[in-house]
């Protein structure tokens, strides 16, 4: 099976519900669902008050839970050791490591006033861990969602989003920008999400064309963005952003960075260019898709891949291969751009494309890819889906 299948959200919580009866002997009160995300455009830039085109994808993780009575919550997830967290005392990291991003969330609610009620829950995930489509920005949300429904509250969505943001950077150690938990929180049905980094506003960009759909290809190469590599690149933005001397990306010329180039030195100077030009570029992509006007897609898809791999040095032979398959099948094929999508040093590419080309196109990029690295990559084919919601 070349081209994936994404499992039905009612087959994933039937799943969830059947293990939390097998590990807790309970029926579940509370279904929560929040979706991975995939970024368009606008890489590496929502830390840096750019704008970011992601969506949400059909990808889930889906939580199961029910009150247990007790002063403490239990966490299952098949292939993960057991996780408990006491709600006596104050919460703060632990092992097992996963089960940080629900500690994390638990003590966003807590730090709000709310009481926690112990309870055992069971995750299940059609969001590939790994791939860079913001598996623990999905968890986050759905844990946060889970709680709106075990409190009977409704946090404000942006409110939510930053919740979970807030458990990323201290219970992960991540420090990530907006973009992946307001991606899986306000994902809609046939819409991208253009995200205002500086404002923290986001604007729905209709995805209507039925014709098109967006290939998610995982390379399965997959580096830990918490080992160094994620924060270092921040810390040049932010040296880039000194050496010009604005207080805002928003500021910023690429004529600002040229200036600057000697005061910068070579690294940051590359990575200060990627930073000028993929905010352009992000813009310029959503109103091609508020126009229904898809000419220039692949242009800007490919110079972010560029600058990415050549700027921001955070792209590796496979997403480089990934997408040079993709390219050489071509608009004649099908593929109108391709480029490498989250934090890099492995994970996925997003490959947009004409839909009823889509099944021979992932299947000519898995074939070829698998050839060259003897790895077998995870292909799919998505539209923009619902954010985090109980079901």
């Amino acid at each position: 099976m070349t081209l994936h299948p994404n499992e039905p959200l009612a087959d994933l919580a039937s799943d969830a519900k059947s293990q939390l009866k097998h590990f807790f002997g309970s029926e579940a009160s509370f279904i929560a669902a929040a979706p991975g995300r995939v970024n368009l455009i606008g890489e590496h830039i929502d830390y840096c008050d750019g704008f970011v085109l992601p969506l949400a994808i059909e990808r889930y993780i889906v939580i199961a839970a029910a009150p247990n009575g007790r002063d403490e919550v239990r966490l299952r997830s098949v292939g993960q050791p057991e996780a408990t967290i006491s709600l006596k005392e104050e919460i703060g990291l632990s092992e097992p490591k996963w089960g940080n991003y629900v500690r994390g969330v638990i003590a966003g609610f807590q730090a709000r006033g709310h009481q926690i009620p112990g309870f055992d829950a069971c995750f299940v995930s059609s969001v590939p861990s790994g791939g860079g489509l913001s598996s623990s920005a999905a968890l986050e949300c759905a844990v946060a969602t889970l709680l709106e429904g075990l409190l009977d509250t409704t946090l404000d969505t942006k409110e939510k989003a930053l919740l979970a943001q807030k458990a990323e950077h201290e219970f992960a150690g991540v420090p990530c920008g907006i973009m992946d938990q307001f991606a899986s929180a306000f994902g809609k049905k046939d819409q991208l999400i253009l995200i205002d980094c500086q404002s923290g506003e986001p604007e729905l960009v209709p995805f209507i064309n039925p014709d098109l759909e967006i290939l998610v290809a995982n390379t399965c190469v997959s580096h830990d963005l918490s080992d160094g590599g994620y924060a270092a690149r921040r810390k040049d933005t932010e040296d880039g952003l000194a050496a010009i001397g604005k207080d805002s990306w928003r500021d910023a010329t690429m004529a600002d960075v040229e200036a600057a180039k000697e005061a910068m030195g070579d690294r940051v100077y590359r990575r200060s260019r990627h930073v000028v030009g993929e905010i352009e570029r992000t813009i310029t992509a959503a109103e091609c898709f508020k126009n229904n006007d898809y000419a220039d897609i692949g242009r800007l898809m490919k110079a972010s891949h560029d600058s990415l791999r050549d700027d921001f040095n955070v792209s590796c032979d496979e997403l480089d291969l990934m997408v040079s398959l993709a390219e050489e099948i071509g608009i004649g094929g099908g593929v109108l751009g391709s480029r490498m999508t989250g934090g890099g040093f492995g994970g996925s590419t997003v490959t947009l494309c004409r839909r009823e080309e889509a099944r021979e196109i992932a299947t000519a990029m898995h074939e070829r890819y698998l050839a060259k690295t003897n790895i077998t990559p995870e292909i799919f084919a998505t539209r923009p889906a619902q954010g985090a919601h109980l079901l």
